[in-house]
C-alpha cells in the first residue's frame, strides 16, 4: 500500500464515522492502522483479546477495545516524507488569569496535603482549550509524525467516544512472550541543548517514588527482576529522568493482574495510589477521561526467528510465534471537540514543590502539542 492510499483509507474511515486508530511506535518508521468494521463500542475486562486498547485514567472505568477480529489492519513501512500542511490554525492561544490562579492554588493545596501526611506525592493537571478553525485529524497526525520521532504518535477515533491525538514519551508495559519491561519516567526540565544537566532533589525523589512503586507492585508476579541505571532522556522540548525495569513473568501471572497493580502509576497519579487518586478526582476541576490512561497493542502475534550461530544453523528456518503487548501512557495529548483542541498537561507535586515552578512546567509541556497547532 502506498502512502497516499493509506491516508485516504484512514480519512474515509473517519468521514464515514467508523472507529479507527493510526499510530507509529517510538523510533520506528512503520505506521499502522486498525480500522473497525462497525461502529459498535466494545470493551475489554480480562485483557485476553487481540486488538488495540484505549483505557482511561480512572481504573474503575471501562477500557475500549478495537478487536482485530472485527477490524482491517493496514500499514505502510516507511520511511517516507510527509509534506508540511497548513492543517489546523489556532485563533486563541492565551491562558486565562483565572486558570493560572486555580492551578497554582491546586498545587498549594496538594503540597499542604502532603505536609499533613495524606500522601507522599500527587500528580496534578489542567486543560487548555484552544479554538481551531479546521479539524482534519490526519493533518495533525502527520505533523506529529514529523516532529516527534522518539514518541508513540497516534490518532484515535470512535464516534461514541471522541477524537484523541498525542505524542507520548512514556511506555507503560512491553510484554513479549514471558519477557516483561516497564518504564519509570518522572522529573521534568526544559531542554537547552544538552543532556548533561543537574537534577534537583525534588525530581530525583519523584523518580524514586515511581521506580520503587513499580518494583514493589510486581514482586509477586515476576522473577529475575532488573533495574537499569537512571538516565536523562529528551522528549520534544523537555528532559526527563528514566529507569527501565525488566523481568520475566511468572507462569500464573496475567496481564490484567499486572495492569491492576500498576495503573495508574505514581508518575501520573501519586503515592499511595488510592489517596492521591481520590484527591485528584475531588480537586481537579475537570474529568481527565483518557489523559494519563494508556493505549496500545494487545496480545498481537509476532514472529521471532532463532538466533543465528554455528550451533543452530539447522534451526534458523523455524520461527517462533509469540504474543506481544505494547502499551503507552497517554501523555502529551489532546482531544478535538466542538472546534476546540483540549490540551492536557500536568506535573508531579511533592512536599518540596514550588507552585509557580510547577505552573511553568505545565506551560512547557503544553508547547509540545501547541507547537503543531
Amino acid at each position: 500500500m502506498i502512502q497516499d492510499d493509506f491516508f485516504k483509507r484512514i480519512e474515509t474511515q473517519y468521514n464515514t464515522n467508523l472507529p479507527f486508530v493510526v499510530y507509529r511506535k517510538p523510533n520506528e518508521t512503520k505506521v499502522s492502522g486498525v480500522l473497525q468494521k462497525t461502529e459498535d463500542l466494545i470493551f475489554t475486562k480480562k485483557f485476553t483479546e487481540k486488538g488495540f486498547i484505549f483505557s482511561p485514567f480512572d481504573d474503575a472505568e471501562k477500557t475500549v477495545l478495537m478487536p482485530l477480529e472485527a477490524s482491517d489492519v493496514i500499514a505502510i513501512p516507511g520511511p517516507f516524507d510527509i509534506a508540511e500542511e497548513t492543517g489546523i490554525q489556532s485563533v486563541q492561544k492565551s491562558i486565562s488569569t483565572d486558570s493560572k490562579s486555580f492551578h497554582i492554588n491546586l498545587i498549594k493545596k496538594g503540597v499542604e496535603a502532603i505536609q499533613n501526611n495524606q500522601f507522599k506525592k500527587v500528580v496534578l493537571s489542567r486543560i487548555e482549550s484552544v479554538r481551531i478553525s479546521e479539524t482534519n485529524p490526519i493533518s495533525t497526525f502527520k505533523k506529529l509524525l514529523n516532529k516527534y520521532a522518539s514518541a508513540f504518535v497516534y490518532c484515535w477515533y470512535h464516534p461514541k467516544v471522541g477524537l484523541w491525538l498525542g505524542a507520548t514519551p512514556e511506555t507503560l508495559i512491553k510484554i513479549e512472550g514471558t519477557q516483561f519491561s516497564i518504564m519509570a519516567l518522572a522529573g521534568t526540565q526544559d531542554y537547552k541543548g544538552s543532556l548533561d544537566v543537574v537534577w534537583k532533589d525534588k525530581e530525583k525523589q519523584e523518580q524514586k517514588f515511581v521506580t520503587d512503586f513499580i518494583v514493589d507492585s510486581l514482586q509477586n508476579t515476576v522473577e529475575y527482576l532488573k533495574i537499569s541505571d537512571i538516565e536523562t532522556v529528551k522528549a520534544g522540548n523537555l528532559l526527563h529522568l528514566k529507569t527501565m525495569i525488566s523481568a520475566r513473568l511468572k507462569p500464573n501471572s496475567s496481564l490484567k493482574d499486572i495492569i491492576t497493580r500498576i495503573h495508574p502509576t505514581p508518575a501520573v497519579c501519586g503515592l499511595p495510589k488510592p489517596e492521591s487518586k481520590q484527591f485528584i478526582i475531588k480537586n481537579e476541576d475537570y474529568n481527565r477521561e483518557f489523559y494519563t490512561g494508556f493505549l496500545g497493542e494487545l496480545n498481537l502475534d509476532i514472529i521471532k526467528a532463532p538466533r543465528s550461530g554455528k550451533r543452530n544453523i539447522e534451526n534458523r528456518a523455524y520461527a517462533i510465534t509469540k504474543k506481544s503487548t505494547q502499551l503507552y501512557v497517554n501523555l502529551r495529548c489532546m482531544q478535538i471537540k466542538d472546534n476546540k483542541a483540549i490540551i492536557y498537561v500536568g506535573g508531579g507535586v511533592t512536599k518540596s514543590s514550588n507552585a509557580e515552578s510547577e505552573w511553568e512546567e505545565t506551560v512547557s509541556k503544553s508547547q509540545v502539542i501547541k507547537s503543531i497547532l
